[in-house]
């Protein structure tokens, strides 16, 4: 006789919400038929990138919360107006840069600040960031999306060898992973071969 208990049934993907392996402009479709879950996949794949970029303007946290706010704002404003959807990332990142650059200078209205990560040639008054510091910036999200595409294990596992400060030894690694520590450096071999993989078929 069947189970009745279905909490551990897998739908097919065609069934399931909104999720990473969805395109930017399926999101925004989804998005404007009033899918709240489509909008919170579609912000939580670029708050870092949205949150880096006031950072790098020397924003605090707090002011960097209130930026990233004010950019969500606007992008849920213009959703409807969208056109160029496979163009997101960038959309994104100037208008962060924009918001981040109106942060700065009313900044140095009340008085004068060192720049961090920039110097003011490099930032002046231009909203749009150096073309470098925009590859950067890309680079950045496509390593981050080409992450949360990994199973969750190996997301922990990037997570703690690369964004641990400072890097974890193999026996600490282990003990937060549930994993023998004779193991650690082969699933750290196939985990960084699955995300190179899809950093490739990102065009990485």
């Amino acid at each position: 006789m069947p189970s009745n208990d279905t909490s551990k049934t897998r739908l097919p993907r065609a069934f399931r919400g909104p999720d990473i392996t969805w395109s930017d402009s399926r999101h925004v479709g989804a998005c404007l038929k009033g899918n709240d879950q489509a909008w919170s996949v579609l912000i939580d794949k670029y708050k870092n990138l949205i949150y880096s970029i006031p950072v790098k303007y020397g924003a605090s946290p707090a002011d960097a919360a209130d930026i990233f706010q004010a950019v969500c704002l606007e992008f849920f404003s213009e959703l409807p107006r969208l056109r160029e959807t496979a163009a997101l990332r960038g959309w994104l990142i100037t208008v962060t840069a924009h918001q981040s650059l109106h942060w700065k200078q009313k900044q140095r209205r009340r008085a004068e600040h060192d720049l961090t990560d920039f110097d003011e040639e490099q930032l002046g008054t231009d909203p749009q960031l150096p073309s470098d510091v925009i590859e950067q910036l890309e680079r950045e999200q496509m390593v981050r999306e080409a992450v949360a595409r990994l199973s969750a294990r190996c997301q922990e596992m990037i997570r703690l060898l690369f964004y641990e400060h400072p890097p974890l030894p193999y026996r600490e690694l282990a003990q937060r992973l549930g994993l023998a520590t004779g193991s650690i450096g082969f699933i750290r071999g196939r985990c960084l071969k699955h995300l190179h993989r899809a950093l490739n078929q990102m065009g990485f």
